[in-house]
């Protein structure tokens, strides 16, 4: 049965006193107030949750542990605010590669419309509905040479295949490569071509695909990606590198560290970043609970995907 809410809006002050009085040890309290009114309570809620304290029978109270410091509340939001941006970053180069593959071998293989022509797709992907988005994508796009284009060439908004993967976002991008055919006895295999580029099955980069436009959303809407379950995951990999105990979940931003890790390395460019990364990561994982609501093992950094 469900209840009637009656919670009501509080002041920062008596968000600040209700945490107090819950176990939170604050030692600045204009600092705190002005996390409070930057952050906000509800967003902060989510890096406090590790020190909540627990019944007997396992289940979450509202009170935290006694002394808990907010300096370590906010270190882990600021930690989670500059992952977002690093795992951001290696999904634009990630994004970028598969652009530049599918459309030269697309380009090449099927000719410039080749993203408008069904037959360059299997019959269960539903084309029409694919190509009626993509369309509505390039009309809204402000970028110069979709607008050069409209203005001297018939058709719009059917546009170049080179153009319309600048300006489509990643899920249609997704899409595209899912639907594309991939048949050894017809001698078409697109996807194939695609995926060896980046060292990786096709199914599985198909797999990542998703699962990383999901994580770029989460990303985009400031989101927890630490402690986080991913909704959407690919499956586990039966690859030893990739399954229990060296690769704990598939489940957790770990996983999707490794999927980056090894996209980037297949184009040359991703080990500043997992360097950068490295700094960021070793501070906080030091901590067991930290590391582990990450799906990361103990020795990560031997980990044989992202050493």
């Amino acid at each position: 049965m469900s209840n009637v809410y009656h919670k009501q809006a509080l002041t920062f002050e008596d968000q600040l006193n209700q945490l107090v009085s819950r176990g939170l040890e604050v030692r600045d309290r204009d600092s705190a107030l002005s996390a409070l009114s930057s952050i906000s309570y509800y967003r902060l809620s989510a890096y406090w949750f590790p020190f909540r304290q627990r019944n007997t029978d396992g289940s979450v109270l509202s009170t935290l542990q006694p002394g808990t410091p907010l300096d370590e509340v906010i270190k882990l939001y600021e930690f989670d605010r500059h992952l977002r941006l690093s795992v951001m970053d290696a999904i634009e180069r990630v994004e970028v590669a598969i652009r530049t593959q599918l459309t030269y071998h697309m380009a090449h293989a099927y000719g410039a419309f080749a993203h408008n022509d069904s037959g360059n797709f299997h019959p269960n992907f539903r084309h029409a509905q694919w190509l009626s988005k993509l369309e509505q994508e390039t009309e809204r796009s402000s970028d110069e040479f979709i607008r050069h284009y409209k203005s001297k060439y018939e058709g719009f908004p059917t546009v170049p295949i080179w153009m319309v993967t600048e300006v489509m976002s990643l899920g249609s991008l997704s899409l595209f490569y899912k639907g594309l055919k991939n048949n050894r006895r017809e001698c078409v295999e697109d996807k194939k071509a695609i995926a060896d580029r980046f060292n990786v099955h096709h199914k599985r980069l198909a797999e990542w695909l998703h699962t990383l436009t999901y994580v770029r959303n989460v990303c985009a809407h400031h989101s927890r990606l630490w402690n986080r379950e991913l909704a959407i995951r690919p499956d586990q990999n039966r690859d030893p590198s990739w399954s229990r105990p060296i690769t704990p979940r598939n489940d957790r931003i770990f996983y999707i560290l490794l999927i980056l890790r090894d996209l980037l390395r297949s184009t040359g460019n991703g080990d500043e970043w997992a360097a950068s990364l490295n700094e960021l990561l070793a501070p906080i994982v030091v901590t067991p609970k930290y590391r582990i609501a990450m799906g990361m093992p103990e020795k990560w950094r031997e980990h044989p995907i992202w050493k």
